[in-house]
């Protein structure tokens, strides 16, 4: 089932990636997702004007402003004030959200171009002191909540997101090792393509504070490419003794933020736009909590029915996951489906939600 209307991605760009506590942590995630958007509409010879949504994807509500980032982010690009905004929150694929929300609007004429993206300020998630509005008992201990952390642990099931990584690997057979060699292949596949220069038409440099003044940032600062197998082989297990996930084979916290500009067949045309690519289908599924990270492998399957093809007829497979363990699940759920899909074709997108719409 295709589409019921042609949706096409005219523009995208994103930030430059920080890592956490560095060279971004100062810029709110609507700073970031500002000058993302910015980039985009420029990019795509967009005007402003011709907007009829924005669309933004947001889960640390890490900054005062940060209820209002979408409104915030159209009016700070010159969006005019009568186009709604609206900000959504599907927690690591919320940046997808925004698109596929963008793409239901266009099908429903309810609008022609639509702004779309996702950012996160992970480095400026506050601490909070719960239960105190209406007044403590004497001698009630107050204790700080890290909401970065409690934001990464899944209360229903009472689970930190990377036992659910530990719970995949035991599932599948993963090892340490497995992680540590996908890992390790990641940092190393980010360098040729950094220094090949295959990055630099999707980033959007951003000024950063530095010892003497500004300095322009053009490069993600996360990525460690100099790490080698024998180092990451010392770090110990963070969730499980004897398990899987490290600092080094998990994907890190970070900032940063992307933006894309999409629009129907007819706007391309009325406004005279040159897409990049067409939206074919997109599938969202739920999943067992306690392994989430197999979640791509019911949404990759469901997406690819509506469109009609199979793995057979990809070129290249991009999936977003965090720590190594899911990657390497999905990569051999693949498998064992389509044996002709290579692991050279799985290209694995590691971090929060803000780098969903880079895709």
């Amino acid at each position: 089932m295709s589409l019921l209307r042609g949706v096409f991605v005219v523009s995208a760009k994103r930030t430059p990636f920080g890592t956490y506590g560095g060279v971004l942590k100062e810029h709110s995630a609507t700073d970031l997702a500002e000058h993302a958007a910015k980039a985009a509409l420029a990019a795509g010879s967009v005007a402003p004007e011709i907007i009829n949504s924005v669309i933004i994807g947001n889960v640390m509500q890490s900054s005062a402003d940060a209820p209002y980032i979408a409104r915030h982010v159209g009016l700070r690009c010159g969006v005019p004030i009568p186009v709604p905004a609206l900000t959504v929150n599907r927690l690591c694929g919320s940046g997808f959200q925004s698109i596929i929300n963008g793409a239901q609007e266009i099908c429903l004429k309810e609008s022609e171009v639509v702004l779309c993206g996702g950012s996160e300020s992970m480095s400026q998630a506050p601490y909070a002191v719960r239960n105190i509005r209406f007044g403590t008992k004497f001698g009630v201990d107050l204790k700080l909540e890290d909401t970065l952390w409690a934001g990464l642990t899944d209360l229903h099931i009472k689970l930190p997101m990377g036992i659910t990584a530990e719970n995949l690997a035991e599932k599948y057979q993963i090892s340490r090792e497995d992680c540590d060699q996908y890992a390790y292949q990641t940092q190393q596949r980010w360098k040729a393509a950094h220094e090949a220069g295959y990055y630099n038409a999707e980033i959007a440099p951003i000024d950063v504070k530095a010892k003497k003044g500004k300095v322009s940032m053009t490069a993600d600062e996360h990525p460690r490419p100099q790490t080698t197998l024998e180092q990451m082989a010392k770090l110990p297990t963070v969730f499980k003794k004897g398990g899987t996930v490290t600092a080094a084979n998990a994907s890190g916290v970070s900032d940063g933020a992307a933006a894309v500009v999409i629009a129907s067949e007819d706007a391309l045309k009325a406004h005279k736009l040159t897409p990049l690519a067409r939206i074919v289908a997109y599938h969202a599924s739920g999943c067992d909590p306690s392994i989430m990270g197999i979640g791509p492998v019911p949404a990759i399957t469901e997406a690819l029915k509506k469109a009609g093809l199979s793995l057979k007829d990809m070129d290249l497979v991009e999936v977003r996951a965090s720590p190594s363990s899911w990657k390497t699940q999905t990569e051999k759920n693949k498998h064992t489906r389509v044996k002709e899909t290579h692991f050279e074709q799985i290209k694995f997108n590691s971090k929060p939600n803000s780098h969903r719409p880079r895709v």
